[in-house]
Parts: C-alpha cells; structure tokens; sequence
C-alpha cells in the first residue's frame, strides 16, 4: 500500500504511523488475536447482550438489594428517528408519530413506578443520567416538557454528577430545536453527544443521515451557546469515505471547539437484536466497500490529527483536551462497575452481579407494563466465573482495571490469582501493562481494544468460533480458565 506523498494536508510521517498500525493489525490476525477476516465485533458488555437467555423478573430480582449509597446510574431510551441511518443495528419506529410517541412515555411512566416498587425506594438517588435512542430529541417540546416532569419527578438529583443526552444535528436548529435546547437545560440537562457521523456531504447522503454539514455544524454552535459540555461523534470506514475525505473531516471536526470528538468504526453485521440496512447495500455494491486495513489507517490518521490539536483519549474511543470531560454514565458502569437501571424499549440495568434486557418489541414492551410487569425479556445472574471476567473486560475495554474496583466486585478475589498465563503473554506482546495498582492497555492495545478485552471471554461467549482465528499464541481460545496456573502450580506441589 504505497500512499505516502498523496495527502498535501498530511505528513508523510503520518502517514507511515498508519501503515505501521496497519503492519501491527496483520501481524496480530496471523497470531490469533484478531480473527481471520478482519472484522471485528464490538466489546460493550460481558456476556454479549445478544447471548443473554429469557429469564423472568422474579428470579433476576429476588435477592437483589440498592448499592450501600443508594445510587444509581440511569439511562432512559426514546426510540423514535425521522428515518434509519443505513448503519444502525437499533430497532427503531420511523416518522412522526405522535400518537405513539405519546403512548411510549405514558408506557415509560408506568414503567418506572413498577421498577421503584420493586426496588421499593419512592424516588432514584441519582449519580447521572443518559437519555438515548433512537433520537431522543425527535419529541416535540411539548413531549419533552411531559418526559421531563414525570422523569424528574421520581429522581432524586440532588447528587447528580452529570445529565447527558444523545441527540440529532437536526433536531437542535431552527427555533423549535433551540426551543429543545431551553427545555433541557431548564431541567438540569448539561451534556450533549451530537452523532455527527461525518461533515462530508456525499457520506452524509450515503448514510442517510437527516442532516448536511451545514446543519451539524449550527446545531454544534447552538448546544455550545447554551452551554453545553458536548461531544460529537464520526464513524470512519463508511462507504463513501476515502483516506482524504477522513482527514479532510478530522482537520474540520478539531476546529469546532468540542470538549471531546468520538470515534466508531463501522460495523456491518448485527451485533444487536436488529440487522442495519448497511449489510444489504454492501451485498448489492461490494466495490463500496472500504477495505479493513484503509479502516485501520483512518483510525490512525485521526488518533495522530486528534493529539496533534491537543486531544487525547479518555474513555475508550473519546478523545478529549481536558481530563474531567467525559461520560460520567459510562465512566460509573463500565470502569467503576456501579449499578445502573434502565428504562424504555431494549434498555439495560447493569447491576453488580447480574444484567436485565428490557423487550426489543413495542407489543411485548406495552403488554408487560399494562400487566404491572418490568418489561424485561432476557438477562443473568452472574456466576463467579462470569463475574470474574466481567470485571475484567468492561472496564479493560473503557479505561483501566483497579485490582481494588476488581476485588470488591469479585468478593474478595484478586486479580494476581487469575488469568495470569494470558495476563503475562498479553503484556510480553506490548498489549497490557500493570503495576501494584492496576492492569491497562498500552497505547498499542488501546488500539485494538475489543480484541483485547475478548481475551478474557469464556469458550461460550468469544465472538467467533474457534477457527475463525489462526492457531497463533494470542488465539483467544487459549487459556481461557482462570485459574489454569494455579491450579496446575498446586498440583506441582502435590
């Protein structure tokens, strides 16, 4: 791949940083670690939501008790949009349906007074917030307002750290989306993620996005006069992208004066309940598709543009100039392992030793509620096993693991006792480092994040089957009991 000299607004030296990732992404699909086609499936939760078993409320909740402070982490999902983005895998309901919308948060009210009941508190003690979709500023002001008062209502946020929301460009310009903008500062809201996804015209029509640039760019100035803290997200290997429109799109989003800029790569096959449109436009124009070591290079080059202007990863794949700016929800759950509820269609409750899935159906959703149910249709109660490696992989793939954090979650275990054969070679290839502390990833793991964290799945839950992955010593189907080295250093002994 000679591309070196091709870019006038780009280094050479640049530009050999990101064929040596490139050089570092095939080295590791040779040794296993990454699975043989180049793909790649995204470490959000331990297990994978998609391979959680039905399971009902009785048996997820029946010795479950509130956290020694009373707090919790709470997400609320609105799952409506103006029209599907061909790479979203969410179910969704398109169109401005008012009625819906309307029946959706008189469902969600409900909902949450039959989680309070159950966890039998009068209102939530709040660490921070999430409201997600879907597009959650799709509702008209006066919906808002609704979903405000009685969401607040039950929440006691005299503690909260942090109330953020992941919003459209569009729905936050013109005077009813600066109207939006009053109304959730009004109620506390200070936190906005804006999905940007590119400021390149022809990708934007591509994607099927309900915006153009010059909307993305007046919603930013909009949230950033209201004073918002906000973090604006772009999907790199889309087709349509070219290694020069990326940079172009890079150097651009480092102007804007956003406290953070996010990055996600684009993932084709499903890795949720529901299967993007993405798919099918790449079966019918496979010359569109961006092949995944151009995808390997376009993270570079936006890693190296980023910290050139004076950005650094945060949290996993968020990059920002100031350490304090960053997700507080996804901080508490995903690196400090605090418990978290969530409400509406397909939302989660991540709690400390077990994890709810809310139903991925309207119908199902609204008849668990009417009934006086939590409209939840799948989930877990860890064993010791998967607790082990749950607190392991969430917060490996989001920041760092605290052998502390790691102890009180595991009950005492520690995390010198485990995974210590893998633990060593992933550290001997320039993967993870630790010390008395903590264990992390070195700015080469960071890199490939997903893959790492995977390492610490059981045979059941690796994302590919054994032969997907070459038979090299960073296979992920080596090593993967605990506590294979202590068991067999004690029968050493013996």
């Amino acid at each position: 791949m000679n591309i070196v000299g091709q870019f006038p607004n780009i280094s050479d030296a640049l530009v050999d940083r990101a064929l040596s990732r490139v050089a570092d992404f095939n080295r590791f699909r040779e040794e296993g670690l990454i699975c043989r086609s180049g793909d790649f499936f995204p470490s959000v939760h331990y297990p994978p939501i998609t391979m959680y078993d039905e399971v009902d409320e009785n048996k997820l909740f029946e010795d479950y008790s509130l956290p020694a402070d009373g707090k919790l982490d709470v997400y609320a999902h609105i799952p409506f949009c103006k029209q599907r983005c061909i790479f979203c895998h969410y179910p969704v309901m398109l169109g401005k349906k008012e009625a819906e919308m309307d029946q959706y948060l008189g469902a969600m009210e409900k909902e949450m007074d039959i989680y309070m009941r159950r966890l039998g508190v009068d209102r939530i003690k709040v660490r921070s917030i999430l409201v997600g979709g879907g597009t959650p500023s799709y509702l008209s002001p006066a919906q808002l307002k609704r979903f405000l008062d009685f969401f607040t209502k039950r929440l006691d946020m005299s503690q909260c750290d942090q109330f953020n929301w992941d919003v459209d460009p569009s729905t936050l310009v013109g005077p009813i989306g600066l109207e939006r903008l009053k109304i959730l500062r009004d109620y506390g809201s200070d936190r906005l993620t804006l999905g940007i996804q590119s400021l390149d015209e022809r990708v934007l029509e591509i994607m099927n996005r309900p915006h153009d640039k010059a909307v993305a760019l007046e919603a930013i100035r909009n949230s950033q006069e209201h004073g918002y803290q906000v973090n604006i997200e772009f999907i790199f290997g889309h087709p349509g992208e070219t290694l020069k429109n990326w940079v172009d799109v890079m150097r651009e989003a480092v102007t804007l004066g956003t406290e953070e800029i996010q990055l996600y790569r684009l993932k084709v096959e499903a890795y949720g309940d529901y299967q993007g449109p993405i798919k099918n436009y790449l079966n019918k124009r496979p010359d569109e598709v961006i092949p995944h070591e151009e995808q390997i290079m376009m993270k570079q080059l936006a890693i190296d543009i980023l910290a050139e202007n004076g950005y650094h990863e945060n949290l996993r794949r968020v990059y920002t100039k100031e350490r304090q700016h960053f997700s507080c929800y996804a901080e508490n759950q995903c690196c400090k392992l605090y418990d978290e509820v969530g409400f509406g269609l397909t939302a989660f409750s991540s709690l400390r030793d077990r994890f709810v899935l809310n139903s991925q159906t309207f119908g199902e959703y609204y008849q668990h509620i009417e009934e006086g149910r939590m409209p939840l249709n799948r989930g877990l109660k860890r064993d010791r096993d998967q607790q082990l490696r749950w607190a392991i992989v969430l917060p490996l793939k989001n920041r760092d693991v605290y052998k502390s954090t790691f102890e009180a979650a595991t009950k005492g275990e520690s995390i010198e006792n485990v995974f210590r054969p893998k633990i060593d070679r992933l550290k001997a290839y320039g993967l993870l480092r630790e010390d008395e502390v903590s264990l992390g990833l070195t700015q080469l793991g960071t890199f490939f994040a997903d893959e790492v964290a995977q390492q610490f799945h059981s045979d059941d839950y690796i994302p590919y089957p054994r032969e997907a992955y070459a038979d090299g010593p960073l296979n992920p189907y080596l090593d993967t009991d605990p506590y294979a080295a202590k068991d067999a250093a004690a029968l050493a002994v013996s």
